[in-house]
């Protein structure tokens, strides 16, 4: 893909938070396209917002100074921008760069859809909307840069030490833990996504675990 899309809907309860779809990538050339989406939301006094990188392939510090410089803004005005569906290369690099420090990230949508939802105490949200709920920006086509980030394996959370079990007839009765114990146990190298891959297929029950979660959970391995 060329250039960068940027598309905006709502979602959540009453419509109220504001999702800018991206796709393509972020970088100097770009990154106008990106700031504009935001400012329209931001115009709008909508500042529950959430960034939708799923199809985002590379993000450079033009694209990241984005989000960094409206955060403060939109936290004074009691939001907040969350961040969704990054690929591993690109949050890689969003975490190296420690901006997990300061902008959410989630593996889904309506996992920060949710997140906005408890933070609002469970009541149902409220923001002034005054566009047509989808607003589609132009293309805008250049070239590529090419930019590969290796992803990094970090250790598994701390649970009680168990015994990981082989046999394959077990399978079904493991915990998310015990699961990634015995595929850890087969070929230790298995990356954070490899393993979410793996562990959603027949072979381990398809077990559905979000990806941020894997690397959580791999974050205590060394503490054991």
């Amino acid at each position: 893909m060329e250039g960068i899309q940027t598309t905006i809907k709502y979602t959540g309860p009453n419509d109220s938070i504001g999702v800018i779809k991206v796709g393509g990538y972020i970088d100097t050339t770009t990154s106008s396209e990106l700031e504009r989406s935001l400012s329209s939301l931001l115009k709008k006094n909508q500042y529950r917002i959430i960034v939708d990188l799923g199809d985002v392939d590379y993000i450079s510090s033009a694209g990241w100074g984005i989000f960094i410089s409206e955060i403060k803004g939109i936290k004074e005005n009691s939001g907040d921008l969350k961040l969704v569906r990054m690929i591993p290369e690109v949050y890689e690099v969003f975490e190296l760069l420690e901006f997990h420090y300061i902008l959410k990230a989630y593996d889904t949508i309506d996992d920060a859809v949710d997140a906005f939802v408890k933070e609002s105490g469970g009541a149902l949200l409220s923001a002034p909307r005054q566009t047509p709920r989808d607003t589609t920006t132009q293309m805008v086509m250049m070239g590529k840069p090419s930019s590969q980030v290796a992803e990094s394996v970090e250790e598994k959370e701390a649970e009680p030490e168990e015994e990981p079990a082989t046999a394959e007839h077990d399978i079904d009765d493991m915990t998310v833990d015990e699961k990634i114990d015995h595929l850890l146990s087969k070929n230790s190298t298995l990356s954070a996504w490899q393993i979410k891959k793996i562990l959603n297929s027949s072979e381990y029950s398809y077990t559905n675990i979000g990806w941020f979660e894997v690397r959580k959970r791999l974050k205590g391995r060394k503490n054991r």
